[in-house]
């Protein structure tokens, strides 16, 4: 928890000086700071290609897929506990003791997580934090902000992000250094997920910042919705009006939100591929 602090004042501080240095600084409704929020994003670009995406490709490259897929699967099935905790508190007691009960399964029968036999056994996979907790209990979602090194957010899901850190399971190992190694093999793990997005994300997207930044909100969306489609609402007028939401109802899907992306820049690209090809009508 000492650990915590410093990082939870930063992100405190951070808030304050973003609300007023970045007042109406945009022209998005739901991005009033972007002027400060695209020097953030390129800082982390640059933090990215200089440190964690080296690191992430020689992971990659040295690591097995075996090995890599397991890495993942232990730091999911650690994550399962505080999803169902979240999964309660927004009224969902079969997916929270679903959750709960993936931790259970694949600790014990899935070798402390390596293995996702619950998958396997019909147990879905979901991915909730408590941002979307705190939507569910009818706090807005407030503007979007791009914080350093941490990425994108909202205001909503920076106040859950600090819970989030305060409930990780992380902040209680005894050993500073222990505690330290298992969150870089973590952001590592993560990062050589993303790996194979990139190129798509640059040949669909002209704008990076813009493209990432509505992928996020909408996505956010579905999260909240359980991926399904709702009327408009005041918090939608507020943020510039209905949008198309991603569902996330996959119960194959290990660290939905990173391979959701790829999915999705995928489907953008075949169908501007599909755009651009001619078709046997127009051939001569």
């Amino acid at each position: 928890m000492n650990a915590v602090r410093p990082i939870l004042r930063w992100l405190f501080a951070l808030c304050i000086a973003g609300v007023l240095a970045g007042c109406a600084t945009g022209s998005n409704p739901r991005d009033p700071w972007e002027k400060t929020n695209r020097v953030v994003f390129d800082f982390n670009q640059q933090v990215d290609a200089t440190f964690l995406k080296p690191v992430a490709q020689i992971y990659d490259h040295v690591a097995p897929l075996p090995v890599r897929t397991g890495v993942s699967n232990v730091f999911s099935n650690v994550e399962d506990v505080w999803i169902g905790i979240n999964n309660l508190l927004q009224g969902k007691p079969l997916d929270g003791l679903s959750d709960i009960g993936r931790f259970a399964i694949n600790t014990t029968f899935g070798i402390l997580g390596i293995f996702d036999v619950a998958t396997e056994l019909g147990l879905t996979k979901h991915e909730e934090d408590f941002g979307q907790t705190l939507a569910v209990w009818g706090v807005r979602s407030g503007p979007y902000l791009m914080l350093p090194f941490f990425g994108p957010r909202t205001l909503r899901d920076t106040g859950g992000m600090v819970v989030d850190m305060m409930a990780s399971p992380y902040g209680f190992i005894p050993s500073v250094p222990a505690r330290n190694v298992s969150r870089a093999i973590k952001l590592i793990s993560e990062r050589a997920d993303l790996l194979g997005a990139e190129k798509s994300l640059d040949d669909a997207a002209l704008d990076r910042y813009a493209y990432l930044r509505d992928f996020y909100l909408n996505r956010r969306e579905s999260l909240i919705r359980d991926g399904r489609r709702v009327r408009k609402t005041d918090d939608d007028a507020l943020n510039g009006g209905a949008r198309p939401f991603y569902s996330v109802k996959d119960p194959d899907i290990e660290l939905a939100s990173r391979r959701l992306l790829l999915v999705e820049l995928d489907r953008a690209l075949a169908g501007r591929n599909a755009q651009v090809s001619p078709s046997a009508d127009d051939a001569p």
